[in-house]
C-alpha cells in the first residue's frame, strides 16, 4: 500500500491508524522470511497509532504521513528503542533521544514499527549481517538485497511498508533500492 492509499483509507475511516498498524505487523510476522528487521516495536507502534487516531477525532491532522507505518534503519537513534547498528558491540545500546530525522518523521505523524536489518555498522554493500542474519531480497530470496540499507529496501519491496528510512554515503540506499526494484532517494546534506 502506498502513502496516498494509506492516507485515503485513514481519512475515509475505511481503516483506523491502529488497524493499519495491526495489519502491517501481522503481515510482517506472517510473511517476512527475508530477515528484514532486527527489532519489532509492536507495543510502541500501537500506542502511537492510538494517539494518531485520537488526534484525528479531535481534528488534529499532522499531514500526509499521519498514521503511515515506517521502519528505521537500525543505525538511527530512536529514544527508548535498542539501536544496534547491526553489531554485537551495540547489541544492548538504547539511546535516550531520537535522531533528528526520526523526530521529524514522528512529528509528521509517521509510526515506526521497528528497526531494519543492515550490513554491520553500515559498512558494506551486501547486508550480509553475521550477527542478526543475512537480509534476503524479496524479488528473489536467493539473491542479496544490496546494502547497507538492505532491510529497509526489503520491507518496501515485499510490500510491508510504503516507506523505510536508510542511510547513504556511498550507495547504501541506492544500491538496495535498485536491487529490490523500489525507489531510493539520497537527500542532499543538511
Amino acid at each position: 500500500m502506498t502513502i496516498p492509499e494509506s492516507q485515503k483509507r485513514i481519512r475515509s475511516r475505511e481503516t483506523s491508524c491502529v488497524e493499519l498498524i495491526q495489519q502491517t505487523i501481522a503481515d510482517i510476522k506472517k510473511r517476512d522470511t527475508f530477515n528484514s528487521l532486527i527489532t519489532l516495536t509492536e507495543e510502541q507502534a500501537l500506542a502511537e497509532a492510538r494517539e494518531r487516531d485520537r488526534e484525528l477525532v479531535q481534528g488534529k491532522d499532522r499531514g500526509p504521513l499521519h498514521g503511515v507505518p515506517i521502519a528505521h534503519k537500525d543505525l538511527f537513534y530512536t529514544r527508548g528503542v535498542r539501536t544496534t547498528a547491526g553489531s554485537l558491540v551495540y547489541k544492548d545500546f538504547v539511546p535516550d533521544y531520537d535522531a533528528t530525522v526520526v523526530e521529524r518523521l514522528r512529528a509528521a505523524g509517521a509510526i515506526s514499527i521497528g528497526k531494519t536489518n543492515l550490513h554491520e555498522c553500515a559498512y558494506g554493500i551486501a547486508s550480509k549481517n553475521p550477527h542478526f542474519g543475512f537480509v534476503l531480497n524479496p524479488c528473489d530470496p536467493k539473491r542479496l538485497p544490496g546494502g547497507s540499507s538492505g532491510g529497509s529496501a526489503s520491507l518496501v519491496a515485499a510490500g510491508f511498508l510504503p516507506m523505510a528510512l536508510g542511510t547513504d554515503t556511498g550507495g547504501s540506499i541506492r544500491i538496495p533500492a535498485s536491487y529490490c526494484g523500489v525507489a531510493g532517494i539520497k537527500p542532499t546534506y543538511g
